[in-house]
Order: structure tokens, then C-alpha cells, then sequence
């Protein structure tokens, strides 16, 4: 069987800016990316069928029997049961989401698989789904979905030992962690949900933490840090201060004091030192943000919503974030006053006023910070950049 992840297009502009560099299904939530979760459970190969200007550096790989899988959902074993006795021409459909469909026919674009889907068999799937339909929903699942993947990450294994004296732990059949990963005179409290420290993680000096929590390879929870639950780091990040709800997706940087919640940032972003965000306006309403699909403000429905920040931005000393703020892909925000609630891609300024930023300079940038980890930034990688700064400015 061929698998592929597809992208649903009306959740792939909802989930803007976040999916302006990535499928829906490399988004990060729980511990891993929901494309690593199907892989665990697939037990096979995936590639990807998403939007045109990211297919360079995310393939799509046809066979003569293809099961294509809506790739915003979470898998169960139940749901994998399901879509595996799908037969040649037939689909899965739950309410209005069209889950999986098989077919021999290869897709050019992921618009055509409603199309296609309209052609076969329909199945409708009773159970329930795990969806991420709107940036909201990656905080909102993060708690169930660190408990569902530590329950088979961990399974039949034995974590390292913790053998620093000073370390106190609570309930720590729920603490795991991996080869290499170090804690130093913290608190780990397992009650509330398990804790899960990747392989090379530094857990140091002071810091508490308290589950569900995760965090990735070679990164640090830095002194003195407090992490209030329901939260995932990913590898090769620095997170410091106090943190509630959120998620890094990897490589990017909260390293000093200040408060972060209810809050996802992208990879290669860093937020200077004492950077606040809100999470919970004044008068307790519910939380308006910008929505890239309506290219307006939205309720979203929710009291507690903070910062959605895309790849490679960057925020000075002392930021101070409104509640509900969207930044988008390589913006550079300082001075002081709170900055504009929405904060367009590829934009250089804060409260005075927002000036572009040049493809040419940011390119430089984003490279410059991916050498410090010994990466480069490919060819596929300054497309998808240019393709965003274009979009963002109005250049055809």
C-alpha cells in the first residue's frame, strides 16, 4: 500500500501562518508531528500531497494502489482499522470531512481529491476524530495528544534512570526519559500527566514542570524556568520563564524570563528577553484573531487564546504581545508599546509602524541562524520564502 497525507485546503489556509512553510501534517502536537504519529501507526512510508508551492520539498510519490489520508487527523487504532479495509475506489467520510480515500489515479493537486472522492464508494466512519481545523485546536488537543503518543513512544521500554539526589519527582512511573537527557535539581510532577524528556534534553537547575509536558532532543528548560502543563517543546530549543499551553515546533528560542500562553511558535523563531504575551483579555471576552482565510478578524470562540508566531520571526527585548496576536513568516518585531495584533509576514517594525522586510536580507538571516545548527537553508526552502514574501506583498 502507497500511503499518502493529504491536505484538506480550507484547514490549510485556516492554519495560516503556520502552514505556510509545511503540510498540516508536520505540524507539531503532543510529542511528535501528526505525520510521525501515522507513521508509527501505518508502520510504512508516507509522502504528501499539498499546495503547489510546497510540493518541491514535499513530495508526492505514487503507486498503482494509493490510500490517500485527510492529513489534519490524529490516527487511533480504531480509525487505522477503518481506513485499511478501504478497497480500490472507495472513500471514508465522517460528517463533512472526507477522511481517506483509495485509488489507482495519481493527483496533481490536493483540490482533486474531493473530485476523485466524488467518484468512489462512499463509507461512513461512526467513531470519533481527532481534527486540527483551526490554529486554536493545536493548543486545545496538545494535553490528550502528549498522553496518547508518551502511551506508545513509551511502550515496553525502560527510561534512562534519574540519578541526580537533588531531582524530586512525583508519581514517576509517568516520567520517561530518553538516552542522554540530564535533569538537575528540578521538579518533575507527573500527577496531572506524564513527562517525556527526549534524548540529550537538559532539564536544569530550579526549573519545575509539571505534566502532560514533552520535550524534544537537545533541548533545555533553563534555570529557574516554570512550565505549567499541557506543553511541548521541540528539539533543539532553549525555553525559559513561565510557560502554560503552548508549543515550539523546534529550533526556536523563549530562553529568558517572561510569560508565554495558550501560544504555538513555528521553527527558527526566538522571542527576546522579558517578551510577554496575553492570553486573556481585560473583560474575560472571547478572543478575535486574524484569520488569513477571511483576511480579517475572527472570534474564535475561545477565552484564552495568546501568540501564533510563523518560521524565522524574530521579537526584540521586552516585546509586549496582545492577546490573540498572529505573526506571520520572517517578521522582526521590537520597541516598546504593544505591536499591531496582526503582523504580516516578512514585515520589520512594532507599535510606530510596520516597514517591509527584504527578501534579500531575510534570506540572509534565515541562513545565518540555520548555520549556527549546521543546517542549511536548500533551494526548496528560499523558494517557499520568496513564494510567501510575494504573496504577503502583492508581487506576481
Amino acid at each position: 500500500m502507497n500511503y499518502i497525507l493529504f491536505d484538506d485546503t480550507l484547514v490549510h489556509g485556516a492554519l495560516l501562518p503556520l502552514t505556510y512553510t509545511r503540510p498540516i501534517s508536520h505540524i507539531r502536537l503532543g510529542i511528535v508531528t501528526i505525520a510521525e504519529k501515522w507513521l508509527h501507526f501505518l508502520q510504512g512510508e508516507v509522502s504528501y500531497l499539498t499546495e503547489g508551492f510546497l510540493q518541491k520539498k514535499y513530495i508526492s510519490v505514487w503507486g498503482e494502489d494509493n490510500l490517500l489520508i485527510n492529513g489534519s487527523l490524529c490516527p487511533d487504532q480504531n480509525l487505522i482499522t477503518v481506513i485499511k479495509k478501504l478497497s480500490p475506489g472507495e472513500s471514508l467520510q465522517c460528517g463533512n470531512v472526507l477522511v481517506a480515500l483509495r485509488t489507482p489515479h495519481p493527483l496533481k493537486d490536493c483540490r482533486d481529491v474531493i473530485t476523485q472522492a466524488e467518484k468512489t464508494t462512499v463509507h461512513t466512519y461512526t467513531g470519533t476524530l481527532t481534527q486540527v481545523r483551526q490554529l486554536s485546536d493545536i493548543f486545545l488537543l496538545n494535553g490528550s495528544q502528549i498522553r496518547s503518543d508518551y502511551a506508545w513512544i513509551t511502550e515496553k521500554r525502560i527510561s534512562k534512570e534519574i540519578t541526580d539526589p537533588h531531582t524530586i519527582m512525583y508519581n514517576p512511573s509517568q516520567i520517561f526519559l530518553e538516552e542522554g537527557a540530564k535533569t538537575k535539581a528540578c521538579i518533575l510532577n507527573a500527577e496531572n500527566g506524564p513527562i517525556y524528556i527526549g534524548k540529550y534534553a537538559d532539564i536544569q537547575e530550579g526549573s519545575i514542570i509539571r505534566g502532560p509536558f514533552a520535550i524534544g532532543e537537545s533541548s533545555i528548560v533553563a534555570l529557574g524556568a516554570k512550565m505549567r502543563g499541557e506543553i511541548t517543546i521541540g528539539p533543539h530549543c532553549k525555553i525559559g520563564g513561565e510557560v502554560s499551553n503552548s508549543i515550539l515546533f523546534g529550533f526556536s528560542n523563549k530562553g529568558h524570563d517572561g510569560y508565554l500562553g495558550n501560544s504555538i511558535l513555528g521553527e527558527w523563531c526566538n522571542l527576546g528577553a522579558d517578551t510577554n504575551t496575553s492570553n486573556l483579555k481585560n473583560d474575560y471576552g472571547l478572543v478575535k484573531q486574524w484569520s488569513y482565510a477571511e483576511k480579517d478578524f475572527v472570534d474564535t470562540g475561545r477565552q484564552f487564546v495568546g501568540l501564533v508566531m510563523g518560521d524565522h520571526s524574530k521579537a526584540g527585548i521586552n516585546t509586549m504581545f496582545n492577546t490573540g496576536t498572529v505573526v506571520g513568516v520572517s517578521a522582526n518585531i521590537f520597541g516598546g508599546n504593544f505591536p499591531p495584533k496582526h503582523i504580516p509576514s516578512f514585515t520589520w517594525g512594532g507599535a510606530d509602524g510596520l516597514d517591509t522586510y527584504r527578501l534579500d536580507r531575510a534570506l540572509e538571516v534565515a541562513q545565518r541562524v540555520l548555520e549556527r545548527k549546521a543546517i542549511l537553508l536548500t533551494a526548496e526552502d528560499r523558494e517557499i520564502l520568496t513564494y510567501v514574501f510575494h504573496a504577503t506583498h502583492g508581487i506576481q
